[in-house]
């Protein structure tokens, strides 16, 4: 068996209704499990930006990239390593009040998370804690002790170490070619 490691595919696309399930099936049909998705506006104006993460080998990886890129509707893909990107996620935890008024560590728990507190009324207290998983994972593990009403992760969200943003030069070659008919 292959070793699998965990990769992070952006994809730039135009903003086009069933795009996300084109891509999700291409997904499916290798049976890549989806550990991850975040979709938003990108720096370039109209183009959005896709970030999926998946548990592979490099090869399957260069084979799904080209498939992604068939797609009429997107612009680019690229796969990453953790090593050459930058990531982060979010993670909110809802926990009671009154668990937290009655432990006063909960402040140094909150400081040596590098956490927030978002909001507090009588019955609960909403904290915020940006970082990789392990980061909002202990997090939460720790918080654990204060009953946690609910807990959520967002997915994935990451930029690429290189100093080449390499989408914006596929556009620029393309209004080039544009200009050029």
């Amino acid at each position: 068996m292959t070793q699998q490691t965990l990769y992070t595919v952006t994809v730039y696309s135009e903003n086009q209704v069933g795009l996300l399930n084109q891509i999700s099936i291409i997904f499916t049909r290798r049976q890549l499990n989806i550990e991850s998705l975040s979709v938003s506006g990108s720096a370039i104006e109209g183009v959005h930006k896709f970030t999926i993460t998946t548990y592979s080998d490099r090869e399957t990886m260069e084979k799904l990239v080209k498939q992604i890129e068939k797609r009429i509707d997107v612009l680019r893909a690229f796969f990453y390593t953790d090593d050459e990107i930058i990531f982060q996620e979010v993670a909110l935890y809802k926990v009671p009040t009154d668990k937290l008024l009655d432990d006063r560590s909960i402040e140094d728990l909150i400081r040596k998370h590098n956490a927030r507190i978002l909001e507090v009324n009588r019955t609960y207290t909403v904290i915020e804690k940006s970082g990789h998983p392990d980061e909002t994972q202990s997090l939460f593990e720790e918080l654990s002790r204060y009953d946690v009403m609910q807990f959520v992760r967002s997915g994935r969200v990451a930029i690429a170490k290189s100093t080449v943003e390499h989408v914006s030069i596929f556009l620029q070659e393309q209004q080039y070619r544009q200009n050029q008919l």
